[in-house]
């Protein structure tokens, strides 16, 4: 659980709706350079940006000079996301609509980068694939995969459990969280995506039929064995 910051000029409305699904604590103040003299102590600190672009713009600046001492991170609307460029000085952004499971991720990183000391990132290594938590980017045997949010934080998790099998419904709670109504096939689309995307390294996403999904391991160099890829 965090203690997390909002500056908004609506202190009164979400910011960010499934915000409220979740165990952190939240403290709003107004969206004003002169509220942050007074402004209590936080884990990381949430920029409105989704109704006036120039003033949040200059607020994130402000913080960036002056120190925020914590993550930034700004919420946009998606034709926000156009706008935001290195000047902000942020540590991350965050669309309005996006879901608990996306929020908790994107706090628990850039929390964990802050505490950890700036610049420096957590790759995860398996069977040639390198994951940088950091920059959310992933490589295979050196080449960059062009993978969507829900795509990486999959190979993600699989990979930080290799070998071990989980069922489909398993990995709609860790990969989508609860709060997902959609059924298990979102699943199997995703993995058939991944596959694709590893090209010839596809079978690093194991099938155990009739039971789930798992990383499979191997040597170094070596290609993995052949597997039942039937969803």
């Amino acid at each position: 659980m965090a203690d997390l910051l909002i500056l908004t000029s609506r202190v009164d409305a979400d910011v960010l709706p499934s915000l409220g699904l979740l165990s952190h604590r939240v403290r709003r103040v107004p969206a004003q350079p002169a509220a942050l003299v007074g402004a209590p102590n936080a884990d990381a600190i949430l920029v409105d940006a989704r109704t006036d672009l120039a003033a949040a713009k200059t607020l994130c600046k402000i913080l960036q000079t002056t120190g925020a001492g914590c993550p930034v991170l700004v919420v946009l609307t998606e034709g926000g996301l156009t706008a935001v460029n290195a000047e902000w000085g942020v540590d991350d952004v965050l669309l309005e609509s996006a879901g608990p499971a996306e929020i908790d991720a994107r706090l628990r990183l850039a929390i964990g980068r802050q505490s950890q000391g700036d610049g420096e990132s957590q790759l995860i290594k398996a069977s040639g694939v390198v994951i940088d938590e950091a920059s959310y980017s992933a490589k295979v045997n050196g080449r960059t995969l062009d993978l969507t949010f829900k795509e990486f934080e999959l190979l993600r998790f699989l990979a930080t459990h290799p070998s071990r099998v989980f069922t489909r419904e398993q990995l709609l709670s860790e990969v989508w969280g609860y709060d997902y109504f959609g059924g298990t096939r979102t699943v199997d689309v995703h993995v058939r995506r991944l596959r694709a995307k590893l090209g010839d390294m596809d079978a690093l996403i194991g099938t155990v039929r009739n039971v789930g999904y798992r990383f499979t391991l191997h040597e170094d160099g070596a290609l993995p064995s052949a597997q039942n890829v039937d969803a």
